[in-house]
């Protein structure tokens, strides 16, 4: 993966990143002097953005007075250090069969179920309610289900 600028990392209050970056969305949109290619809010860590911008200067310029800015990080940031942040993870390879979720979305939204079967190409899951008199395998997408406990732990829920 190739950038063409630097990337610079900015602090800001924890809780407003997405704020900050609009602002700074903004500013870019309505001034051809700053040169700023993309903005990174990523959901995984708090109170850091990063920039990709031409230089320094262009990031200090467009997140200057800004509300909730708290700083840069000095230096540029290597991309190696950002991508997990840029990389989707499955959820289908963090469960297997056995293991015990909850459903999250749905119309079964709030039940619990046990994992019969996972399937990795189109990343979905058939489940069996556990509160169920008559399990009935339920399949969903990957992504409606939160792992509650790893095969062999249901015991430890009660």
């Amino acid at each position: 993966m190739s950038v063409g600028g630097n990337i610079f990392a900015i602090r800001t209050t924890i809780g407003q990143e997405k704020a900050v970056a609009e602002i700074i969305e903004r500013r870019v949109k309505g001034s051809k002097d700053i040169d700023i290619k993309a903005i990174l809010v990523p959901e995984t860590l708090n109170g850091y953005i990063f920039i990709e911008a031409g230089s320094l200067k262009d990031v200090l310029t467009a997140t200057a007075g800004i509300p909730h800015v708290r700083g840069q990080v000095s230096g540029r940031v290597k991309l190696d250090d950002i991508e997990p942040f840029i990389t989707v993870k499955s959820q289908v390879s963090m469960i297997s069969a056995g293991d015990v979720v909850e459903i999250i979305r749905g119309p079964f939204k709030g039940e619990k179920a046990t994992i019969v079967r996972v399937d990795t190409s189109k990343e979905e899951v058939v489940l069996e309610l556990i509160e169920s008199p008559n399990p009935i395998p339920i399949k969903v997408h990957a992504d409606y289900v939160k792992l509650v406990g790893r095969r062999g732990e249901e015991g430890e829920e009660e």
